[in-house]
């Protein structure tokens, strides 16, 4: 058996790890949040069912869109609420075989990738959002489009960076196979 250490290496130990617990109230405030988006998302959707008689095909598109992207954005927050409160604080037990397949199984790395792709899905959906505008006769700050097409394609290299990364570097974490059950 290992030597007991000093107190205060005990100490300091507990309560670093106890520390994990200072992240709940922001999990908490992510929840409020999607609770907020909630309500954003029942009122863009009561306008577009309130106005439907006037919608042009275009706008119902353009509706449509808004309504994905806060879907995402809801999911986005999903994923960081439970894989983070998974990840860094405590195991979800929710005692029910309804538990997604991915909660327990999805790690620092993959939720990095999760949030990328939904970060870029909602940056091309503000971009096509755009680009409908413009082909319907509206205008719009050629600085600033190019500003988001920048963006996003910063999005998608960094992205396609990490992937690569990923690969690479994945096999050196895993630990090695013994070859028994």
């Amino acid at each position: 058996m290992g030597e007991r250490q000093p107190w205060i290496t005990r100490l300091l130990s507990r309560s670093l790890f106890d520390a994990r617990w200072l992240m709940a109230p922001f999990y908490l405030g992510l929840v409020a949040m999607l609770g907020l988006l909630l309500l954003v998302f029942a009122k863009e959707l009561f306008h577009g069912i309130a106005g439907y008689a006037g919608l042009s095909s275009s706008d119902a598109v353009l509706l449509a869109l808004s309504l994905i992207d806060l879907s995402l954005i809801a999911n986005l927050l999903l994923i960081v609420i439970l894989a983070g409160y998974e990840n860094f604080v405590a195991r979800v037990e929710s005692g029910s075989e309804r538990r997604p397949s991915w909660m327990g199984t999805i790690d620092f790395s993959g939720m990095k990738m999760k949030l990328m792709g939904s970060i870029i899905a909602i940056s091309a959906i503000a971009m096509l959002r755009i680009f409908m505008v413009l082909e319907n006769g509206g205008t719009f700050d050629e600085h600033t489009l190019r500003w988001m097409i920048v963006i996003h394609t910063v999005l998608m290299l960094s992205i396609l960076i990490l992937a690569v990364s990923e690969r690479i570097f994945s096999p050196l974490r895993r630990p090695p196979d013994t070859g028994s059950p």
